[in-house]
């Protein structure tokens, strides 16, 4: 397997583990899992900065936001964390604190990592105004009606409070209430929620607030976003603010000037964490002076003066009754284990993953079975290891099949690689996936075809492909179950109204493998319709900047492909707008200063966010890239600028500071 290959690879794995933990709710490897596939991407862009790209999940933060809310942009960007998982990890962070603070030894504050859901809460005048997810770091979603049935979050502060406050904390059930809605379910007859973090989250994406409002969340406070008249130099001044106010913040929260008492209260605290009310799955450890902090700065997606202490896994043994095997979007096969239920992490476990059919075949794993399932993190668990000693002779040896159990194609494994997949694109169990897919927000944003809706359209073959989604009518989804006239008549507004979205919204929605929102937007772009990008060969296709071999050579065989060539022209023939309305400079010029340069920003920079010097190079008419090549105008360095300013330098491509970079648009304008 080729790097860029495997660079693909890592990318599409990290954003489907992404979408079934921030979106779904219903993630299958733990954190630690994850955190080694980010970290081999990461080490492979930096290694071959030609292939890193803005869309990168090495450059993101969370997941993505929610269908039927109001999308905020965070006025201060809310990051992720790095984790560690063991002492020595921990003390690598903190002796690159130190070097970086040349020889400053800080002191921290170390605060129970609540297993919830991230949030904004927007104060003005003292009222509680807006509740914000943390979505994609920049941008998350309204919640404010949700939040108001929180009982622990005051409408009102008290005190001096500033005219301005944003305060993030952690959504989340108390063990005891999470046992207590269980229960409610268990007697009513309906399924039992898997554990308090997904149920917050999907608790957190209602609609109706009434039903939120009978569900116990509650909210802890642990920093500060924006700001207006908040005054404070450190975040353990800030907690106690905070907590004056009347904001629910964490009793437990400690400040250590010594390091070694700080990792000791760690430890100690693998073990205490059960007594606590709530789930507690490691040790926010964060740099408690702001002014150390600022020295610090942060990468893309998480500061460098906070880390997370993750606490290990929790394991038990119990039996593997039945082994099933599940279709995914892209075809994949997932096996999964179905067990004798046993509790483990404070919750019932019955499911665990078993990933693939070679992790099946290397553990040895047989129907009967005596199994290890280990659980980190509240996640969906997996099965570790097989107790072979306990074996009685009576235990099957699991067979993978050999063709799709959706649709009966022959299944092929992956060139080079471990999954096996259905190469059928019109499998049911692929097609209902990518249906989502292609009414999503993102793509398509077709309200109210959700998965409920999609699931009927395939099962009544009411929809075969894409194109057919246009030709149905109100009768034809007056037939199906739970829909009335007045909601069969917004589904085909919205599904008409989807037609005009342009050619970038239909790439995307298309799902042609390794082809993201970044590339979709860079393709419409050059090309501007879908005739141009179906005459373009692969080697044009891979000249543009950004898009490269991997995704040039999927993009070709799509649109040659027949099944490809058939939907482009049922699309056209359904009315679909196949062509995208490019970018044109503003009458007076000012928008064409940069005039299609190809401009890279790397470092920290004092007056910008990366996605708001990314925006002004858009409206002065320049391409921001992430990548250097010769094909580049000019870098931007900021502080801390590493391999992509070393390979400028070797080109001998012209480096701008942030003040240069201004000062160069000022003078241009001038001109």
């Amino acid at each position: 397997m080729s790097v860029a290959e495997e660079i693909a690879r890592l990318r599409a794995d990290i954003e489907r583990h992404n979408r079934l933990y921030y979106d779904q709710a219903s993630p299958e490897i733990s954190d630690k899992e994850f955190d080694a596939l980010l970290r081999r991407l990461s080490q492979l862009e930096q290694e071959h900065p030609e292939l890193a790209t803005p869309d990168s999940p090495t450059q993101r933060v969370g997941g993505g936001l929610l269908e039927g809310f109001e999308t905020v942009e965070h006025r201060v960007p809310m990051l992720s964390m790095e984790n560690t998982y063991n002492a020595d990890e921990l003390r690598s962070f903190h002796e690159r604190i130190v070097r970086r603070l040349e020889g400053e030894s800080p002191a921290y504050v170390a605060e129970p990592k609540i297993d919830g859901v991230s949030i904004s809460l927007h104060y003005e005048k003292a009222r509680f105004t807006l509740g914000v997810t943390r979505g994609d770091g920049r941008r998350g979603d309204d919640v404010t009606a949700n939040l108001r049935t929180l009982k622990n979050l005051p409408p009102r502060l008290k005190g001096n409070v500033p005219p301005v406050l944003e305060v993030r904390g952690e959504i989340f059930f108390a063990k005891k209430d999470f046992e207590e809605l269980n229960r409610l379910r268990e007697r009513a007859g309906e399924q039992l929620f898997a554990n308090p973090r997904n149920t917050a989250a999907g608790t957190l994406k209602m609609l109706d607030s009434r039903i939120v409002a009978q569900r116990p969340l509650q909210v802890l406070v642990y920093d500060v976003g924006y700001t207006e008249g908040f005054e404070e130099t450190t975040h353990w001044g800030s907690l106690k603010r905070l907590a004056s106010y009347g904001l629910p913040t964490n009793d437990e929260a400690k400040r250590f000037e010594d390091f070694d008492a700080l990792l000791e209260h760690c430890l100690a605290w693998a073990e205490r964490r059960r007594e606590m009310p709530f789930e507690v799955d490691g040790m926010v450890i964060k740099v408690d002076d702001y002014e150390q902090r600022r020295r610090l700065g942060a990468r893309s997606k998480a500061p460098r003066w906070q880390v997370a202490y993750k606490y290990a896994a929790e394991q038990a043994v119990t039996k593997l009754h039945e082994i099933k095997v599940f279709v995914g979007k892209t075809g994949k096969l997932t096996p999964v284990a179905y067990l004798e239920p046993v509790l483990l992490a404070g919750t019932t476990v019955s499911r665990a993953s078993l990933h693939n059919d070679e992790e099946i075949k290397r553990k040895d794993v047989r129907i009967g079975d005596q199994v290890v399932v280990e659980k980190a993190g509240e996640i969906i668990p997996q099965v570790v290891a097989v107790k072979t000693e306990r074996r009685d002779g009576s235990e099957q040896t699991f067979t993978f099949p050999t063709i799709c159990p959706a649709c009966g194609t022959e299944v092929k494994r992956d060139e080079g690689g471990v999954y096996i997949r259905c190469p059928n694109p019109r499998c049911p169990a692929q097609f209902k996936n990518v249906l989502e897919f292609f009414a999503h927000r993102n793509a398509m944003d077709i309200d109210g075809l959700g998965p409920a809706i999609v699931e009927q359209l395939v099962e009544t073959e009411k929809v075969k492909s894409l194109p057919d989604l246009y030709r149905l009518t109100e009768e034809d989804l007056l037939e199906l179950e739970r829909m009335g006239k007045k909601s069969a008549a917004n589904l085909i507004k919205a599904i008409a109204g989807s037609k005009e979205r342009g050619l970038r919204r239909v790439l995307i929605g298309l799902g042609i493998h390794h082809v993201g929102q970044n590339a979709s937007g860079l393709l419409a772009e050059e090309y501007g319709s879908i005739d141009a990008l179906l005459e373009a060969d692969e080697e044009s296709l891979a000249a543009i900047d950004e898009i490269g071999p991997v995704i040039a050579k999927s993009v070709h065989q799509y649109f040659h492909e027949e099944l490809g060539q058939k939907i482009v022209a049922e699309l056209r023939e359904v009315g679909l707008k196949l062509t995208e309305d490019r970018q044109t400079p503003a009458s007076d010029g000012s928008e064409a200063i940069l005039d299609g340069k190809s401009i890279v920003v790397t470092g920290k920079l004092e007056q910008f966010t990366r996605s708001e010097i990314e925006e002004r190079i858009k409206s002065l008419g320049g391409k921001p890239s992430s990548s250097v090549s010769k094909k580049t105008e000019f870098v931007v360095a900021g502080e801390d600028a590493g391999s992509k300013l070393k390979k400028a330098q070797s080109l001998g491509i012209k480096i701008l500071s942030e003040a240069e970079f201004l000062e160069f648009v000022e003078q241009a304008r001038s001109v």
